[in-house]
């Protein structure tokens, strides 16, 4: 029996399994390919768990900051320890009551993508009495690597075009309640290597340098994003980066003297690569049948259980690990899940071993984008428990509880 058999028999499935070790590991390793003087974001919107957090946000060696988009992730970065003071709030819907709760809980950095959720933010911090930090995240007009996800170079609801910031500085700097503070690019996600990534970033800062001087502010804080990439529900290792620290700050001594000294502190921002590989997916087989020539694996957590990113196309097909069988892949089928709709595939037409209901199958570097990225609601099956480890020693399990049924007021007349 497999360490993964027996949390499945204990536990149940679906299940995902998180293991602090390799969260601890990854924060270590990309905290070593980055400068010491930057700071890093851990992106809660990856994998929001308080355990998580709270092992990005302190555990052993240096703390990430959290980077949030919503007051669930504010909640949950609290419950983990993390100082609002540390917090950047981004997202182009920030709402009056979100920002007056998050304001009101001394989040005091913001990420702002317009002159009107600038101008939103200000509201808010003015009826509060308080000075709400605001980066203009810049939606570059050029961009160098290749990636899987652009975010930047094209129509976006997310970040001002650089090109348009110069004409609204007067704009922009005159807002009550708010203070420009600098600048936050995430140009890419996902860099194909290390020279992409390398070459991004140094774009990244020439653009930041050329705009500070446009705007005739200095910056007092620069977000040059992420890009960092990890494999996903696929077997495989992420990469350890060589050559970033020395690259970033080559290309930072050029365009930002002070920044050693802070003046701009700089800060990268990260999510799946910190918390990915430190997931395994753990779902059991239901029912294996045959149509039309075609095989299906039926296992017991589909798209409701690791469906966000699937929905948009993005992992098909996952790779699985078979436990509770030793037969060697031998067949060609589908991986889907239970759910009354033909979209609920994890895999489509996939290596697999000669599977038996009641069998488990794993699916690795699953740490990232999981239960909160899918379906959660659809069909009103229950969340995948989620069980936390270190090593062998098991450090809690818990489910997201999602109310059932509806609430019903009367109508008046």
């Amino acid at each position: 029996m497999t360490r993964y058999t027996e949390l499945a028999e204990r536990f149940g499935t679906p299940a995902y399994v998180y293991d602090l070790g390799r969260v601890a590991a990854a924060k270590r390793d990309l905290f070593a390919a980055l400068p010491e003087e930057l700071h890093l974001f851990y992106a809660a919107k990856a994998n929001p768990h308080p355990e998580l957090v709270r092992e990005m946000c302190g555990g052993e060696g240096r703390g990430c900051r959290p980077e949030i988009s919503s007051v669930g992730e504010l909640a949950a970065v609290l419950e983990a320890g993390a100082d609002p003071a540390d917090v950047l709030y981004t997202g182009p819907g920030k709402t009056e009551e979100e920002l007056a709760e998050a304001l009101t809980h001394g989040v005091r950095l913001f990420s702002v993508e317009s002159p009107g959720d600038l101008r939103r933010v200000g509201a808010v911090a003015d009826r509060l009495g308080v000075i709400a930090d605001c980066l203009l995240r810049v939606n570059s007009a050029s961009a160098t690597a290749s990636t899987s996800i652009r975010m930047t170079g094209v129509p976006s609801q997310f970040g001002f075009d650089s090109e348009t910031l110069p004409a609204l500085r007067d704009e922009l700097v005159g807002v009550a309640g708010t203070r420009v503070a600098g600048a936050h690019f995430f140009p890419l996600s996902n860099a194909k290597d290390e020279a992409s990534l390398i070459a991004e970033f140094r774009h990244t800062i020439g653009v930041a340098a050329q705009l500070q001087e446009e705007l005739g502010i200095p910056f007092r804080f620069l977000d040059i994003g992420g890009g960092f990439a990890a494999p996903y529900a696929v077997a495989g290792e992420r990469p350890v980066y060589g050559t970033l620290r020395a690259a970033l700050a080559e290309s930072l001594d050029a365009h930002f003297p002070g920044w050693r000294t802070g003046a701009p502190r700089v800060a990268c921002e990260s999510g799946r690569y910190l918390v990915g590989d430190s997931g395994t997916l753990l779902v059991g087989v239901v029912n294996l049948k045959e149509s039309r020539g075609r095989r299906f694996a039926i296992v017991d957590g589909g798209i409701n259980t690791f469906g966000g990113m699937s929905g948009l196309g993005r992992i098909l097909p996952v790779s699985v690990e078979p436990h509770g069988t030793d037969a060697p892949p031998e067949q060609i089928a589908s991986l889907v899940g239970p759910l009354c709709t033909p979209g609920d595939i994890l895999g489509r037409d996939i290596k697999l071993p000669a599977l038996a209901p009641g069998d488990v199958v794993a699916v690795p570097n699953a740490g990232a984008y999981g239960p909160t990225a899918s379906l959660l609601m659809f069909l009103g099956r229950p969340a995948p428990v989620e069980v936390v480890v270190r090593g062998d020693e098991v450090l809690s399990a818990s489910r997201i509880q999602h109310t059932r049924g509806y609430e019903y007021g009367r109508g008046t007349r």
